[in-house]
Parts: C-alpha cells; structure tokens; sequence
C-alpha cells in the first residue's frame, strides 16, 4: 500500500519489504538525530494493521501466542510471536488492548497469513478478527515527542516511542501539524541500535526466540501451552540456541554497507574461510557509522575479529554464547 507522504518534499521511495513509504526524505542522518531528540515521526504505514475483539479476546490470543496475554492491561503494550510446530518463528506482532480491542500491527503483507491462521483457530471462541490495514496506518512517535496523539486513536507505548493506530484518511493533516517526517532508514538504524530484532531480516525459516533474545520480551516462559512450546522449554532448561544475534561495528572506510545475508566469518581466515554466520541488517548510523545486526554460530568467540563480505567487523554481544 502507497503511502500518501510520498509526496512529501524530499521523498525517496523505499525498496524491499519496507516498499510503500519513504527510505528518506533527503537528509539520513538529519533525520536520525531528529528522532533521538524526540522529534518528528515515521510513516509506517506500510505495516499490516489487525484486530481481534469480542469478549474471549484475551483468553483466546493466550492459548496461541508466546506472550502472557490472559490479564493484559488496557492500553499496556507488549510484543508476541507466533511459533511453528517446531519453535521456528513465523510472525511478531506488536500489540496493546484498548479495553474493548486487540490492536497488532505486523511486517507487512503477513497480515493475510496471519489472519488466516487466527481464523483458522477461533473454533468456539466469541473473537471477530479484522484486518484494518486498508483503513488505519501506524505511525510511530520517538520517544521524548511531545505530540499529543488525537482523540480516539489508539496508542501502543512502549520505551522506543508510541505507535499510533491512525485513521489513514488523516495521515496527510497529522504529517504536515506533526513534522519533519524521517524515513525507514533512519527509523531502522536506531532499530539496529536498539539491537531489536525484526521478523524477516533477522530471522530465516529456522530461527527460534532464544537467538535473538526474545525470551522475556516476546516469549513469556511461565504460561500455558502453546504451539512451539516444547522446542522453548526444551532449550531453555537443556540446552542453548545454535545461533545468537550479534552488533557489529563495520569498518567506516567501506563505501557500500554488507546487505542482507552477506556471509560472516572469522578474520583471520579470510573471505575462504568456513562461514560462521549473515548479515540480517546493516544501517548507517548519525553516531556510529555502518553498523549491523548478524546471526552468527553459537561458538563464535565474543572476541573474534570478523569479517562481513570484505568488510572488517567488530562485534558486540546481544545475546549470550
């Protein structure tokens, strides 16, 4: 879906999977540090937008997501995945209940394979699911933002900012009260950052939470069955993730940033090397400089000097070996 911001002075469009907003609107880093002062938005309204309301609503999302939803708060955000039979990760959604609604947004164009799996388990249950993509946008206030989220719009806070469930008739009159508009890439770069993982980039068809530190924040290991839940308790109490997700710091000399699923290996063996790993997001960041996301084997020593492509890597631990 094309976001109307487009044409916004300055807007370059995004490609990939974040296709439909703006990648910038001319100045990256202007846009980076805007945001890490509380200042502006981001369009997001690409982003697949669905609800489930009716009185079991709660209940019923508790027997199939990773997350403890059965007694959530009105208006406390929190993030759940949809696991496979196997404990590999197919959806994260995002969500906050209002006191009558379930609002999620997921990555987009997933929301139709979510929603078909929702339904496809509401057997007795008194849920209606929706999908609201085509008429509400998600737009996403940093954190320290003063602006005041209008009437009747719902509103997930969480430590990073708010995301607001807008009408998407009045994404255009929020943009132009509520500017400067910053784009994805911006947005992504402090993601990286924030070291928080994203369906799609960091995960591949045979990720399991624990390896991108998704136990506790997405995963709630005190609750009831679930699909997936025998691979969750399984390594948590027996063993550790074959992978863990780690930040590195890219050599700033490089021109081109290593994309998505560029090998990672050990330096000193060189790009011939066994490959240890991939890259699942790369940034450029206003502080920084190239930085990126990788998932990279478990036994990968936390002080090894690596390598992404030909470009030299530093990395960080995001999540424990």
């Amino acid at each position: 879906m094309k976001s109307p911001l487009l044409s916004l002075p300055g807007a370059v469009p995004a490609e990939g999977r974040d296709e439909g907003v703006a990648a910038h609107y001319g100045d990256l880093f202007r846009e980076q540090r805007a945001l890490a002062d509380g200042n502006g938005f981001v369009d997001l309204s690409h982003r697949g937008v669905v609800t489930v309301t009716g009185d079991d609503r709660l209940s019923w999302l508790h027997l199939l997501l990773t997350q403890h939803v059965s007694d959530l708060a009105p208006h406390q955000a929190t993030e759940a995945l949809i696991l496979s039979a196997n404990g590999h990760i197919e959806h994260a959604m995002y969500l906050v209940d209002d006191g009558t609604t379930v609002w999620m947004h997921v990555e987009p164009d997933t929301q139709a394979d979510l929603i078909a799996y929702l339904e496809s388990m509401k057997f007795f249950y008194r849920v209606e699911v929706a999908d609201r993509t085509p008429d509400i946008a998600v737009v996403h206030l940093p954190a320290g933002s003063i602006v005041e989220a209008p009437d009747g719009v719902t509103v997930r806070e969480t430590p990073q900012g708010r995301d607001l469930f807008l009408p998407r008739e009045d994404l255009e009159a929020f943009a132009a009260a509520h500017g400067p508009a910053a784009g994805i890439l911006a947005y992504e770069a402090l993601r990286v950052e924030g070291h928080r993982p994203r369906v799609g980039f960091e995960t591949d068809h045979r990720t399991i939470p624990h390896e991108l530190g998704w136990i506790g924040t997405a995963v709630h290991l005190q609750k009831g069955c679930y699909r997936g839940q025998e691979t969750v308790a399984r390594v948590h109490n027996l063993g550790k993730p074959p992978r863990r997700l780690v930040f590195l710091h890219l050599d700033g000399s490089e021109v081109h940033l290593p994309g998505h699923g560029t090998p990672v290996r050990l330096a000193a063996d060189g790009q011939e090397g066994r490959q240890l790993g991939f890259i699942t997001t790369s940034a450029r960041h206003h502080e920084l400089g190239p930085i990126a996301l990788a998932l990279v084997k478990r036994n990968v020593a936390v002080d090894a000097e690596l390598i992404a492509g030909d470009t030299a890597a530093a990395q960080e631990t995001v999540v424990e070996p």
